[in-house]
């Protein structure tokens, strides 16, 4: 049986239930009431109406019982129109959410509910909604993933098929080709590698194994690992020495792997003759390192964007600039680490990336 007919026959035998109750208790109730004013009518009456005492009980008695007999057709004619209505609203609303069901199973997550009423029905519809734009921000998502990384790998597989082609011709010796290709498969298993971690850090899977870390250490490890490149593109990394003595509870790996892209980020945004100063700071239990660039900066609109996976705010960002996952694996392990890495910048005023590891 549909779902319309199922309820109102529930609504009408509920209402039936409660007519029959109503007259029976009517019944009994009025038993002593009529015969307590039966009573008090003979006494008024006197010795003459003594012999009325049973006409007048069974004529209030039959009295009561038509005009309850005569009001039932009538409150079940009012309950069905309600019941009637009630059922339509409900079964309404169950066809609309089934559309709207339907509609999203087939992909259509433009799809919404009007949300109408203060009641649980308007509670589902807004909930509906909301699960609706999840799942199509959750799709977009998928849709940009795979557009991303399809792009990402167009080029090295495009270079391998040219530098094949070109020893094939003879334009290159096949030693040049194979190092060609060499660095493009690496170039490409990078990528596999970033994305195969960001993966397991957004699924919190990532595995961390904190302990006691010194922080001058872990800075000066990052300090001498970047001094190549920073200097072979002209830019000032400054790192000030701390105290040998201060120590933060996390695991030194993943730490290092967090600073890592931060200063590599840091040194793809900052021209030549820029600077990138590495400073840190205590407050409470919580340990501050701070890495401040003088580079090109990340505009208003773009700064709740800059830890998405493969966003770019320069959209003409070549190749060899990153695999445009580092910043999302650098948020995604310090989270895992029990910190956060945040960031503040101004357009033209370069970036300030703040990593906070617990101290303890």
């Amino acid at each position: 049986m549909r779902l319309f007919p199922r309820l109102l026959l529930n609504h009408l035998a509920v209402m039936t239930l409660m007519a029959v109750v109503l007259i029976v208790a009517a019944e009994l109730a009025a038993h002593p009431f009529i015969q307590h004013h039966v009573e008090e009518m003979v006494r008024q009456m006197g010795a003459s109406g003594a012999g009325m005492r049973a006409d007048l009980s069974s004529g209030m008695r039959a009295t009561l019982t038509r005009a309850l007999l005569t009001a039932l057709p009538l409150a079940l004619l009012v309950a069905t129109g309600t019941a009637w209505v009630a059922a339509r609203r409900v079964t309404a609303s169950v066809r609309t959410l089934q559309a709207g069901s339907a509609a999203i199973a087939s992909g259509e997550y433009a799809r919404r509910l009007p949300e109408s009423g203060q009641d649980e029905l308007a509670d589902l519809a807004h909930s509906f909604n909301v699960m609706a734009g999840t799942l199509a921000q959750v799709e977009q998502t998928r849709v940009d993933l795979i557009g991303n990384v399809a792009h990402e790998l167009r080029a090295p597989v495009a270079a391998v098929r040219g530098y094949v082609e070109a020893a094939q011709d003879g334009v290159m010796s096949h030693g040049s080709a194979m190092t060609a290709i060499h660095r493009e498969l690496a170039s490409m298993e990078r990528l596999v590698s970033d994305l195969s971690l960001v993966s397991r850090v957004e699924a919190g899977q990532v595995e961390v194994h904190p302990q006691r870390t010194s922080v001058a250490e872990l800075l000066a490890h990052a300090q001498q690992r970047f001094a190549p490149p920073f200097e072979d593109k002209g830019v000032d990394l400054v790192v000030p020495p701390l105290p040998t003595t201060l120590e933060a509870w996390t695991d030194p790996e993943r730490a290092g792997q967090i600073l890592a892209n931060v200063l590599s980020n840091a040194l793809r945004h900052t021209a030549p003759g820029g600077q990138v100063r590495v400073t840190s700071k205590t407050e409470g239990e919580v340990i501050y390192v701070t890495v401040q660039d003088t580079g090109t900066g990340i505009s208003p609109e773009h700064l709740d964007r800059v830890f998405e996976r493969f966003f770019r705010a320069n959209t003409a960002r070549t190749r060899g600039e990153g695999s445009g996952v580092g910043l999302t694996v650098a948020r995604g392990l310090a989270r895992a680490l029990g910190g956060d890495l945040t960031v503040r910048s101004s357009l033209g005023q370069g970036a300030t990336f703040t990593l906070s590891l617990p101290l303890k």
